[in-house]
């Protein structure tokens, strides 16, 4: 661990912890190895969200204005403080959400809601990222929800990241593809100036449906891989956001005051304040 750090333990019910080097009693067929595998990397990785988001929770305070992230780990911190507030051991929270589907999950658990423009502060804003390197710079924007998740992260007094371990990287892009948000009668133009720039740029398809991605504004998502990956995300992201017709995209520069990473420690969930350097 390295120094300054610390880990904070996340109690929840005790089960066994899967074991991946243990010698089984009954020998597996190979064939069913992978699926195995897979399920404990999944459970591994959920636990280490769980235990994430149920830290991020706990910094809220009764009164607070808060700004409520996408993506899996976020939903996990919304689940959370809805249950907080049930209980009654919160009060006073106003949530403003950075994605549709924030929107209706806080909805259902009954956080209320303001817009952005409703409000005149934010106190804390807790959302995840798709890659944090060492200096605290990020990657957002899986879920193509990065416009209005820069927009809260910018206005919160505090903004604290949530992540598992799996999200860190020593430089950002190697792994991840930068989304870029762009006008939809714009996307072929942007596309070859940051082919320009070096970029190798896609239009972002949709999955269940036929066509691209649509944000939440109406707009349409490149997804960009930079060769080596990207070394000065701050000169970076003022250059793509320069070009005509860019609406935002996905590195977050010198935005994050804290990072909160989810891991297994000796078979136990924890939660490490990551050390900045």
């Amino acid at each position: 661990m390295a120094k300054g750090s610390r880990t904070i333990r996340v109690h929840r019910e005790a089960h066994p912890s899967p074991s991946l080097g243990q010698p089984s009693s009954a020998p597996l067929p190979c064939y069913g190895l992978a699926p195995q595998l897979a399920r404990v990397m999944a459970d591994l990785q959920d636990q280490m969200k769980q235990a994430v988001a149920a830290a991020a929770v706990e910094q809220i305070r009764d009164g607070m204005v808060v700004g409520l992230g996408s993506g899996s780990t976020a939903a996990l911190m919304i689940q959370g403080l809805g249950a907080k507030l049930k209980r009654g051991e919160l009060r006073d929270i106003v949530g403003v959400t950075t994605s549709f589907q924030g929107e209706v999950l806080a909805a259902e658990l009954g956080i209320p809601l303001q817009s952005l423009n409703a409000v005149d502060r934010i106190d804390l804003a807790i959302d995840g990222a798709d890659e944090v390197d060492p200096s605290f710079q990020l990657i957002k924007g899986g879920g193509a929800c990065h416009v209005q998740e820069k927009l809260v992260a910018v206005r919160a007094k505090r903004f604290v990241v949530v992540v598992d371990s799996t999200k860190l990287v020593d430089t950002l892009n190697l792994g991840f593809l930068l989304p870029v948000e762009v006008l939809p009668g714009a996307w072929r133009q942007v596309k070859g100036q940051l082919g320009e720039m070096g970029g190798d740029a896609q239009l972002r398809m949709a999955v269940r449906k036929a066509g691209p991605v649509v944000t939440d504004q109406g707009n349409l998502v490149l997804d960009v891989k930079f060769p080596g990956g990207i070394n000065d995300p701050e000169a970076l992201e003022k250059a793509i956001n320069n070009l005509p017709g860019v609406l935002e995209n996905g590195l977050f520069v010198n935005l994050t005051d804290q990072v909160l990473v989810g891991e297994i420690v000796d078979g136990m969930p924890g939660v490490r304040d990551l050390v900045k350097r």
